[in-house]
């Protein structure tokens, strides 16, 4: 049954109770080319009317029935799935190590390793990704420490160092390179010399600071991105050995050139270098100069020389998510408040223009609260669609302390898994179906669904994890891995698992199941990159060696504005989840079911 034809009959049951809402609360509606026109009822209508004419009253029926089902999460049960999830990782690999390493990726369906398409260039989606420099070794490293295995972690290590160089004539994305390459490089040196966090002494004799020198030797190479660039806005490519290409684009997207100020940021501060820091921060801030002086928005794609906005779609998903990430995450870990007055401010705009639906997650009338993509300019939607990398959103609602609204959207990701057994890649939710159909077995559900059970402890998480955990057990499985779904419908396959499966998907799972793992034990804070790696929160980090011989421009604020923030433990504050909510659903059952049937599970 389609969300148009079903919404329609109960507009028709219920249209005496409606009025048109500027502020676009009820997003179901019908949508007239780019204009969006809503509808919803006030509580004061809702108030004089009876129980029988509600909305909601339609979803009311046998709503125990998510109470019966989620509301308790036996220990044996959680071993059990803690055990599996350990299961589908080694599983994963394994087999990368016995039939890929030292290539880039595993082929889980042929049994073999994949690098860089030589033969064809423009194959962004793969040469963006795959440098030839053992991608997916780098980008678990820190994960097997999290499963506990210290001696696979060391050796593993040992395999980098002796096997890895950057000396590549290799065109890679300097977005991917950051989160996936450096930053997996950067948290497992940290993680190697650093006892206090949060696994204890991992260290082996004669490592030398290798992984380190690594990382600083590929940062080296990515600079030539911030070059020859009038708004210090980054190409989005480079070649290790040459540079930018000479045929390179002026276009790029804002996640892509304003999330790299953790890792290049942390490195600064390990090196006492300020170069990596300085120009990520330029970067951010000349992002942010753009942005819209009525909506406060950013569009999406822009030129790096003329700071004109190419895509003026603003969201939360591709091209956009992690920019907003690591403004909060910046923060956190260097201390800087306008890393955090930016946020705020970023956060507000998102709230007053791309938020739709009810204005509470737990309370009242009208539809779920739903994040859209709009036009920067108007605020207006552009279009029917979210994409599958908007589901970390309710994980950085947690960060920030805004659980109330992680709740309801995380819910509303939730239903489209249980619909497919998977995210697929753009869900229209006019259409209540998908745009895109694939699924390459991303992390973001997952994230959103570990930090949203450490906030709130609500067995009701851990559920979604199992489904989760089946889900993929059941769908992706193959011969040698689990293997990208190329169409979430029919269950068809490609020969592909990207790195970050094992690097988020399966650290979050392990995570979500395994109370007693060091990371929930210690006693020091820590926080997950874009990419899931570890980084602990250091106030080494929020110190600068070089200022004490120089400072510069457009890279920190003022001397006598340095941050003198409180501990980033008390950015989210779980406390503001109501008592009785720890003990129940985390969203009423009649919430839940409305959910469920607007992505089409009734």
């Amino acid at each position: 049954m389609q969300w148009s034809f079903s919404l329609h009959k109960l507009d028709l049951l219920f249209s005496e109770t409606k009025e048109t809402d500027p502020r676009g609360n009820s997003w179901s509606g019908r949508i007239h080319g780019q204009k969006y026109e809503g509808t919803t009822t006030t509580c004061s209508e809702f108030a004089e009317e009876s129980d029988k004419r509600s909305y909601l009253n339609f979803f009311d029926g046998h709503k125990d029935e998510y109470a019966r089902r989620y509301s308790s999460f036996p220990d044996a049960l959680k071993a059990k799935m803690k055990d599996m999830a350990k299961e589908m990782f080694y599983f994963g690999y394994d087999n990368y190590m016995r039939h890929a390493f030292p290539a880039d990726e595993l082929n889980p369906i042929e049994c073999n390793g994949r690098g860089p398409d030589v033969l064809n260039p423009s194959n962004i989606n793969i040469n963006d990704v795959l440098g030839n420099y053992s991608l997916t070794l780098i980008d678990t490293l820190d994960t097997l420490l999290v499963l506990g295995n210290v001696t696979e972690f060391q050796r593993a290590v040992k395999l980098v160092i002796d096997n890895v160089s950057f000396d590549k004539d290799s065109t890679v994305q300097v977005f991917e390179a950051n989160i996936r390459i450096l930053g997996g490089l950067i948290s497992t040196h940290i993680l190697l010399t650093d006892t206090k966090h949060p696994f204890g002494k991992v260290g082996f004799e004669g490592y030398d600071n290798e992984l380190l020198h690594l990382a600083h030797d590929l940062a080296v190479r990515l600079l030539p991105a911030f070059e020859n660039t009038s708004t210090g806005i980054p190409y989005p490519r480079v070649n290790l050995k040459t540079g930018v290409p000479p045929d390179s684009i002026n276009e790029t997207c804002t996640a892509g050139a304003g999330s790299l100020l953790v890792e290049f940021g942390i490195l600064s501060r390990l090196i006492g270098d300020s170069t990596f820091e300085w120009v990520a921060r330029r970067a951010v801030k000349a992002l942010w100069s753009l942005r819209n002086n009525e909506t406060g928005l950013l569009g999406n794609v822009v030129n790096i020389q003329t700071g004109q906005w190419v895509g003026k779609q603003s969201g939360l998903g591709a091209g956009m998510d992690s920019f907003y990430e690591y403004l909060l995450k910046s923060y956190i870990l260097f201390g800087e408040k306008e890393d955090h007055k930016m946020f705020q401010t970023a956060y507000e705009s998102i709230q007053n223009h791309m938020r739709r639906g009810r204005e509470s997650c737990n309370a009242g009338q009208g539809d779920p609260p739903l994040y859209v993509n709009v036009n920067m300019c108007s605020g207006e939607i552009i279009n029917t669609w979210i994409d599958s990398l908007q589901a970390f959103f309710p994980g950085l609602q947690v960060l920030y302390g805004d659980v109330d609204n992680a709740i309801c959207l995380h819910a509303f990701y939730y239903a489209i898994w249980k619909r497919f057994g998977a995210l697929p890649e753009r869900y229209n939710w006019q259409l209540q179906a998908p745009d895109v159909l694939f699924y390459p077995l991303r992390p973001e559900l997952v994230e959103s669904t570990y930090l949203l059970y450490q906030a709130t402890k609500n067995p009701f998480y851990l559920h979604v994890g199992m489904d989760i955990l089946q889900s993929l057990e059941k769908n992706a499985k193959v011969r040698c891995g689990y293997a990208t779904l190329h169409h979430v419908v029919e269950k068809s396959k490609e020969d592909r698992m990207e790195s970050f499966f094992l690097s988020e998907t399966c650290k979050y799972l392990y995570l979500l199941f395994d109370e007693d793992n060091p990371l929930h034990r210690s006693d020091n804070k820590y926080i997950f990159t874009t990419e899931g790696h570890v980084v602990p929160i250091d106030k080494r980090f929020r110190e600068k060696e070089w200022n004490k011989l120089f400072s510069y421009e457009n890279g920190v604020l003022p001397e006598g504005t340095q941050s003198r923030s409180p501990p980033a433990s008390n950015i989210s504050n779980c406390n503001r989840i109501p008592e009785e909510q720890r003990y129940a659903l985390p969203l009423k059952s009649i919430y839940m079911k409305q959910i469920d049937h607007m992505v089409g599970l009734f």
